[in-house]
């Protein structure tokens, strides 16, 4: 089992790329008569035999519902649910690890801060202040709590197809009846890793609270959040080698101590009238009913197994990937590259000047490669690009210079035949 001491200290040797792929039994696959070529992580990431292994194990020997039998599965299942929240916070530097809440993913966990912080202390006329960037998980959620609160939005522009924040007048905005700061670390669709730590302390000044998208930072690059100095931050499991329908929130003891509930039913309550319910302390307040257990399990095998590589290794790898891919990808004319020139993260988004985004990633999947073509649920975003849709190739360990090179080489056959 490929996974580091529970301490997670920090790795030593220089990692094996190609012994760590071998890990990952979907990447042997042939796709429609051809190797598969996976560059939709910014979509899900392909997940271990580490993790596949534990939830198996999980659910051969230790399966049954915690924190309410004496009996010993029960007590086994208890206590791997506990020490994932455990494993969790150390990944994330929290406090304690009561200050980490096991969600179904990065949006449930942004929708459940919408819906008690946000809706308990929001009003008419404050200011929810996003970016321009930002995910339909980080926006949506927002509109929904000012329309029902009569709170307002407002925008930290980009500077054109870069897609960086233009920070010159954020100070200013955010002495402007700023409630609340929600902004993406990483985006999903630019590339543009957002100085969150400074975002953070200047928000910190103005007494407004913060709330970091970390769905495509969490497996890519260290996090702390003690250091970040967020008031909440939300990541997904599936996006980091663990499971789906698994996720993380963090909060702010001292937020997370006067939250109202999120949803009501077993679990999340301390004690139960017909007429009146005495609640939980957090976390368990905000997890009602049965949990994701062997997705805490898998998501725990995940976090050992990403900190034995070492997530500054895994960032570096990735941004040296993406770079290479977008410097070949600029030898087509007239294409069109999103995201910063350096320091992107690891993803490219482009457009062709022949053809639609859909049908390009329909040809490439003949040859299999795995492209993501679409809005990326980036809808604004993409209308202030002026473009319907992207492509987007991105990046994890696992991925080759090889699989970028094979990549170009298809795509200059893709390109050649629009362009005819």
């Amino acid at each position: 089992m490929n996974t580091c001491p529970s301490s997670a200290a920090a790795p030593t040797a220089k990692p094996d790329w190609s012994k760590l792929r071998a890990d990952f039994p979907i990447l042997k696959q042939e796709v429609n008569g051809h190797p598969l070529i996976y560059f939709d992580n910014a979509a899900t990431s392909q997940k271990p035999r580490a993790v596949l292994d534990a939830i198996r194990r999980f659910y051969e020997r230790d399966n049954a519902n915690v924190h309410r039998g004496v009996h010993e599965l029960s007590n086994r299942a208890t206590d791997a649910y506990e020490a994932a929240r455990e494993r969790t916070a150390r990944f994330l530097n929290t406090r304690a690890p009561q200050e980490i809440i096991f969600t179904r993913g990065t949006t449930e966990g942004i929708n459940l801060v919408a819906n008690t912080w946000a809706l308990d202390h929001l009003k008419p006329g404050d200011v929810i202040l996003l970016s321009e960037l930002e995910h339909h998980s980080n926006l949506v959620p927002w509109q929904m709590i000012a329309q029902r609160t009569g709170a307002k939005l407002e925008y930290i522009p980009i500077t054109g197809d870069e897609g960086t924040l233009d920070l010159s007048r954020l100070d200013e905005q955010l002495a402007r009846g700023v409630k609340l700061l929600a902004v993406t670390h990483i985006s999903n669709s630019m590339a543009v890793v957002n100085p969150v730590a400074d975002l953070c302390a200047r928000a910190r000044k103005h007494g407004v609270v913060t709330v970091i998208d970390a769905a495509q930072s969490a497996g890519h690059l260290p996090l702390d959040v003690q250091a970040m100095g967020c008031d909440f931050l939300a990541f997904s499991s599936h996006k980091i080698c663990g499971p789906t329908g698994m996720g993380v929130l963090y909060g702010r003891r001292e937020l997370l101590e006067n939250l109202s509930p999120y949803q009501g039913g077993g679990e999340m309550i301390s004690k139960v009238e017909y007429f009146h319910t005495d609640y939980n302390v957090a976390p368990h307040r905000f997890e009602a009913g049965t949990p994701h257990i062997e997705g805490a399990v898998g998501l725990h095998a995940a976090l050992d197994y990403l900190d034995a590589i070492g997530r500054d290794r895994i960032f570096a790898h990735d941004q040296e990937l993406a770079a290479y891919a977008a410097e070949r990808l600029r030898e087509f004319e007239g294409i069109r590259i999103f995201g910063p020139k350096k320091g992107r993260a690891g993803l490219v988004s482009f457009v062709l000047p022949h053809a639609h985004a859909l049908d390009v990633a329909t040809m490439v999947d003949q040859k299999g490669v795995a492209l993501r073509a679409g809005h990326h649920c980036n809808q604004p975003l993409h209308a202030k690009l002026g473009v319907p849709a992207t492509l987007r190739a991105s990046f994890y360990f696992y991925n080759t210079r090889d699989e970028v090179d094979q990549f170009i080489e298809i795509m200059r056959k893709v390109n050649k035949l629009f362009a005819s």
